[in-house]
């Protein structure tokens, strides 16, 4: 059987199909929501769930909570007298909802949908298919979280023609999606968000503001989404008080609520609905912002805890067959490439290409007897190597060869789950070399966003250097030619054309030098012109002395 998870930040949920319905399933005490808690006693197997939040109140050092937001590190967890990798942990958490789903359902479940945040990045979704795997799942889907809401908000709407934003404010992570609903297909237009930005963050700067422990509170905090005024052990708190503390973290989403409508090329007045997703949503502060923000209502008519596993649950009746007539096309979230000669990022797959998805290009040897090529594959959106971040690296062998002879062809292939794949091929022998690539490269959120605002705010900067460096390395290539030329037509060429054209060489060094790009491509093109008439001599000498 298969099965839908929602693996959260605060509490995970499981769904099955059941008579063509997403049904959630409750565990032994009759709940849904299973805290994504795992204590770790001094003897025994690892208790996870409410079970272990009541062990952790005598002995808190044991307990290890929002492992989410620590999946794809390298680092590891020291608790209960060993070393855990975030991926271990959240096993945990999949074994108890396997469980809980088999107790359910009478019988074995081998297969699983798992839901991440839309902005996990590629080591971020290996590790919770790891995971996965470590339950003892065959994890057919990673399903990004505000996609599966829409799945969950569409599924009685499949005869209508929509543009949905999904604000999805959980735990630990915030997403905010654009997608487009037609006829039962569900497209992803633009996605955005922030892995580490919750209703944790809120928790942690009301808990300092009022010093109070944190699940005091987060108590406070809920209390206050129903009321004005509440009252806790004597002291008295005011929803205008708490909104005053957590104002400026949910202002932290505009800019990537603005940023997703920019990038789906969506004007907020054409939306048909704005869907509110994770817990909290439920505050009035932040049903007034999205408000703001969209300039309309927002729609709450999905439960905000329980959305993202209905629409795993979906997902997986429809990749089991058990759902006709939908259609999911998920996007990737940031662009992949590879670095080229010259230190230079050679964009593969952009940004919010729809997913699954293949591209590829052809590359030759850039230096003479060259006998093999570093494959660097990298994810951002910077126009140089250096800024963004890279996924891994191997060596493609093949025969020294003259410079540009070689041909080596290099495919990306990114499945329906965010993974990527890459294929280099020699195509002179025939021979593959095929990397999964299973980065554990750290990028923060706070990385992410400086990476995405960096590439806007230094669009002009990075696209001069990159024209500066493409330019350069043809000044590399021209002038030892030019020179080269030189040398062979000396008796045919005059001192007036030899003086124009050390004029004109001199003018491109002094470019180079001086960083110049708009220079060096005038300077450059200057001389390709200058240098026609011998590349015609040479040609007609080459041919002259065949005959």
């Amino acid at each position: 059987m298969m099965v839908g998870i929602d693996l959260g930040t605060t509490h995970s949920l499981v769904g099955s199909m059941q008579s063509g319905f997403p049904i959630l399933i409750a565990d032994a005490r009759g709940e849904r929501l299973t805290p994504s808690a795992v204590y770790f006693p001094k003897s025994g197997e690892p208790v996870v769930g409410r079970e272990a939040l009541t062990l952790a109140l005598g002995d808190p050092e044991r307990v290890v909570t929002s492992v989410k937001r620590q999946m794809g590190m390298r680092g590891k967890i020291a608790v209960g007298g060993r070393t855990w990798t975030p991926e271990e942990i959240s096993s945990r958490i999949l074994k108890k909802l396997k469980s809980d789903a088999e107790q359910s359902l009478g019988g074995p479940v081998g297969r699983a949908v798992i839901t991440v945040p839309a902005y996990f990045n590629d080591a971020q979704r290996a590790a919770t298919k790891r995971a996965g795997e470590l339950a003892g799942l065959s994890v057919e889907r990673i399903l990004s979280e505000p996609t599966a809401a829409a799945l969950a908000y569409g599924m009685d709407r499949l005869d209508e023609k929509s543009k949905v934003a999904v604000y999805d404010l959980g735990g630990g992570t915030f997403d905010v999606s654009i997608l487009l609903l037609s006829a039962g297909i569900f497209e992803v237009l633009a996605t955005n968000g922030d892995t580490r930005l919750g209703g944790d963050d809120l928790d942690v700067a009301l808990a300092r503001e009022w010093d109070v422990p944190l699940r005091t509170a987060e108590k406070i905090k809920c209390a206050l989404s129903e009321t004005s005024e509440f009252a806790h052990e004597g002291r008295s708190y005011s929803r205008s008080a708490l909104e005053a503390i957590c104002r400026p973290i949910i202002a932290r989403t505009r800019k990537n609520c603005i940023r997703s409508l920019a990038d789906a090329r969506v004007d907020a007045s054409e939306l048909d609905a704005v869907i509110l997703v994770g817990g909290a949503t439920r505050m009035p502060l932040v049903r007034g912002f999205v408000a703001e923000v969209f300039g309309r209502e927002p729609d709450a008519s999905q439960h905000p805890d329980e959305a993202v596993a209905l629409g795993a649950t979906i997902q997986a009746g429809i990749l089991a067959g058990e759902v006709q007539n939908m259609t999911l096309l998920d996007v990737t979230p940031l662009s992949l490439g590879m670095e080229t000669y010259g230190g230079l990022m050679n964009v593969l797959i952009p940004r919010n290409t729809t997913i699954p998805c293949k591209a590829g290009e052809m590359f030759t040897n850039a230096v003479h007897n060259q006998s093999g090529m570093r494959i660097t594959v990298l994810q951002g959106e910077r126009e140089m190597a250096r800024d963004n971040w890279k996924l891994g690296e191997f060596e493609v062998p093949f025969a020294p060869l003259p410079k540009g002879r070689a041909r080596v062809g290099v495919q990306f292939e990114l499945d329906a789950n965010g993974l990527l794949n890459v294929l280099a091929r020699d195509t002179a022998t025939g021979t593959d070399t095929v990397v999964k690539i299973e980065s554990a490269v750290e990028v923060s959120d706070e990385a992410v966003e400086k990476m995405l605002g960096d590439s806007l705010e230094r669009a002009f900067e990075d696209m001069d250097e990159r024209i500066f460096t493409e330019a350069s390395l043809k000044a590399d290539e021209m002038l030892p030619a030019v020179a080269s030329a030189l040398e062979q037509l000396a008796d045919e060429v005059s001192e007036d054309e030899q003086s124009a054209l050390a004029s004109l060489v001199g003018k491109v060094r002094a470019a180079q030098a001086a960083k110049s790009p708009p220079q060096l491509k005038a300077a450059l093109s200057a001389l390709d012109e200058a240098t026609q008439p011998l590349a015609t001599r040479l040609i007609e000498k080459a041919l002259g002395g065949r005959q």
